[in-house]
């Protein structure tokens, strides 16, 4: 479980905006952070970033292969027309009991349309494609569709937000929300099965307009729900 202080993870697409602003706050909560890039210059920039505005973090800079091998969860940044080579690439490194949390959106800004619209994925999600791809035994959880990129980077932000996770283990989605959970601001709301991924990823889209109408950060944050996902 990627609780304890020396277990890292891997964050894949980490010089990414959404990436790194997910790999400054945790890393700024005390988790080690693997730094995967498809270059590792690139990597080893991301890592120089994240130091600046987190003196006190602890990352370590990878090709995509090595971040995945260095952790027991990975969590995976990348725009979702990446999705399929990334994790085409990754199938030799990613084993049996990982745990991948996906934070893949459809939007049609992947094909030049407008990021205020999904794309239609045959199996139903990007959460769902990811899965039919990775090797059997991979575990995957859908989430973290509502946080931007920008509030994550803005360490002056306060979060207060929720996370929507997806999944079809129920222990998977515990052990996700305990690493995300360290994130301050963040708590876990458990939706049900993988294949409501579908909806939550279309949230994105929703808060990308909401967003840019009011020029704001906004986030979910769902009423009458416990404090903490139960354990």
């Amino acid at each position: 479980m990627p609780t304890s202080d020396t277990d890292p993870v891997a964050v894949i697409g980490a010089s990414g905006a959404f990436g790194f602003g997910i790999a400054l706050r945790l890393t700024r909560a005390g988790v080690p952070v693997a730094i995967g890039s498809r270059d590792l210059d690139r990597a080893i920039e991301t890592v120089e970033r994240a130091q600046a505005a987190v003196p006190e973090s602890i990352c370590i800079p990878h090709d995509n292969a090595g971040a995945v091998r260095a952790a027991s969860v990975v969590i995976l940044s990348v725009p979702f027309r990446n999705q399929s080579e990334t994790l085409t690439n990754l199938k030799e490194a990613l084993r049996p009991g990982q745990l991948l949390i996906d934070s893949t959106v459809p939007l049609a800004a992947a094909v030049s349309g407008k990021a205020t619209r999904m794309l239609g994925v045959w199996q139903g999600s990007a959460a769902q494609q990811a899965q039919e791809m990775v090797p059997e035994g991979v575990r995957v959880v859908s989430a973290l569709h509502t946080v931007s990129a920008s509030s994550l980077c803005d360490l002056e932000h306060p979060l207060q937000q929720d996370v929507l996770l997806c999944g079809d283990g129920r222990a998977d989605k515990r052990e996700a929300a305990e690493l995300l959970e360290r994130i301050a601001g963040l708590r876990c709301v458990d939706c049900g099965r993988l294949e409501m991924s579908r909806i939550t990823e279309s949230l994105t889209a929703l808060l990308i307009s909401v967003n840019a109408r009011y020029k704001a950060h906004a986030g979910l944050r769902l009423t009458d729900l416990p404090d903490r996902l139960e354990r």
